[in-house]
């Protein structure tokens, strides 16, 4: 069994939060969803010029080799929205802080890919950084790139 839990930063700290439940705190927030292990659910408020939504790890639509899943996602658009997030969160940020801050964010989100291109072959897992494998490891990295604290039940 993987890992389970959802995590809400109000802009100071780290709590726990419930799955599917929209924080009503003042912005900016970010909101944590992981599941199983293989997919972590980024929802933050405000957008900016994002959707507010974005994934680590698979996009359902991939792990659930379900197009209605989720909306289709749009890596650059939420690297976009993130790095105004980022910018919000810290007081502010020159157009080229914000730009270098959503390439180095790019490099974590996940998109859609077509299920038969997965190589599934577990073998290959020795071969792997555990952020590949593991979402929760991948989160603790992302959260570590927004300057963020990592919840204490996140691996370091």
């Amino acid at each position: 069994m993987g890992f389970f839990g959802t995590y809400l930063f109000d802009g100071h700290r780290w709590t726990a939060h419930q799955p599917a439940e929209q924080p009503t705190i003042p912005e900016p927030w970010l909101l944590i969803d992981i599941h199983d292990s293989d997919i972590a659910t980024l929802i933050y408020h405000p957008a900016g010029p994002g959707s507010g939504v974005a994934y680590l790890g698979d996009t359902p639509r991939t792990y659930f080799e379900n197009p209605d899943a989720s909306a289709p996602t749009d890596v650059a658009r939420e690297a976009a929205g993130l790095g105004a997030w980022w910018a919000q969160q810290r007081g502010g940020a020159s157009d080229i802080e914000r730009s270098a801050k959503e390439a180095e964010l790019t490099a974590y989100l996940a998109e859609d890919l077509d299920p038969t291109d997965i190589d599934l072959d577990d073998d290959d897992d020795d071969d792997r950084d555990d952020a590949e494998i593991f979402v929760e490891v991948k989160t603790a990295r992302f959260l570590a790139a927004l300057d963020l604290p990592v919840p204490d039940d996140l691996p370091r």
